[in-house]
């Protein structure tokens, strides 16, 4: 004879699979209504593709333009000494400071020091960090050199092209407090 609690064990799993078949036959069912009536169901429209709209074509003639993927245009010109315009032209051998990767006007004069009869211009930069410069420094986007600093400025001259592929000199200043000015030339 089998116990209660033997038989109870034997019956459990076959009790649940007759359960599962059940639910698994109406599911099937189901989802095959549910296909077909999809199937059923009008096709829709294809939308027509967009036009293509024609674009102007235009040949590029570089015959005596410079080459504008080129960034080493005009450095063999001024290794060599030949100068364009007046003569002034940037030293694009020289290597660069600091304070020339920031424009001009992203530049902030914050103060001075003096020690032993020299003057330093502190310099607040837009990253946040105070640089000391003296004359002969460089600082800006244009080749600016710094030629004189006082207690209230910092002046510079700096080379831009005139783009005509020469060169030109422009006074610039960089007062206490940051304020920026030209005074061409």
């Amino acid at each position: 004879m089998i116990s209660p609690s033997r038989a109870l064990l034997l019956m459990t799993p076959l009790v649940a699979s007759l359960g599962l078949a059940g639910c698994f036959e109406s599911d099937l069912d189901e989802l095959q209504r549910y296909i077909d009536e999809v199937k059923a169901r009008p096709p829709r429209a294809i939308e027509p593709l967009p036009q293509i709209q024609q674009v102007e074509t235009f040949v590029y003639n570089a015959r005596g333009r410079r080459n504008p993927f080129s960034s080493d245009f005009g450095t063999e010109e001024f290794a060599e000494g030949k100068t364009t315009g007046d003569g002034v032209r940037p030293d694009l051998l020289r290597r660069k400071e600091e304070l020339e990767q920031f424009p001009l006007d992203t530049l902030r004069m914050v103060g001075t020091l003096q020690q032993q009869e020299k003057t330093w211009a502190l310099v607040l930069s837009q990253d946040g960090v105070i640089h000391r410069v003296q004359p002969g420094n460089y600082m800006g986007l244009n080749n600016g050199q710094i030629t004189h600093i006082s207690e209230e400025k910092v002046e510079l001259t700096e080379i831009v092209a005139d783009g005509e592929g020469s060169y030109q000199e422009r006074q610039a200043v960089l007062a206490l407090g940051g304020d920026t000015k030209g005074k061409g030339k």
